[in-house]
């Protein structure tokens, strides 16, 4: 199994139902969305997926989940044809409202071999950052008492 960077800057584009699909998390057990994709060719169903929260400030891991579908191609929010893939949210946190993974976690240590503020949402993350990211973020969650 591969992990995947998935970005979303709220500069770019807002995701105004944010809190909805965080209380369909909750309420159901199961968000899913699509997001574009710039590893098409190489992601698999399976494989992880990490939401990272670009721009302004907050900025840091806000999600998780896995990949849930074969990359197609469909319209992004702007109206583009872009290639996505569907993600089963497993972790999905307003930034806005709760603490996220922040920047300087991820910048440090062995997380530090990652380039974490990506213009292409669904990137390949380093095999090597991916099981330290994994525990990190568990970790994280833990001591934040989100999950």
């Amino acid at each position: 199994m591969k992990s995947y960077l998935f970005a979303w800057n709220p500069d770019k584009w807002k995701w105004p139902e944010l809190k909805q699909d965080i209380a369909e998390l909750k309420a159901t057990g199961v968000f899913v969305d699509s997001w574009s994709c710039a590893s098409h060719r190489s992601i698999r169903i399976s494989d992880k997926a990490y939401i990272i929260k670009l721009g302004k400030e907050p900025r840091g891991i806000m999600g998780s989940g896995f990949v849930s579908s074969e990359p197609f191609t469909d319209e992004d929010w702007q109206g583009k044809q872009r290639i996505r893939v569907l993600i089963n949210f497993e972790i999905l946190i307003d930034p806005y409202k709760s603490p996220i993974l922040p920047m300087d976690i991820l910048e440090s240590g062995s997380l530090a071999a990652q380039h974490w503020t990506t213009q292409s949402s669904g990137i390949s993350i380093k095999p090597g950052v991916a099981a330290d990211l994994e525990e990190t973020c568990k970790d994280f969650l833990r001591e934040n008492r989100v999950i």
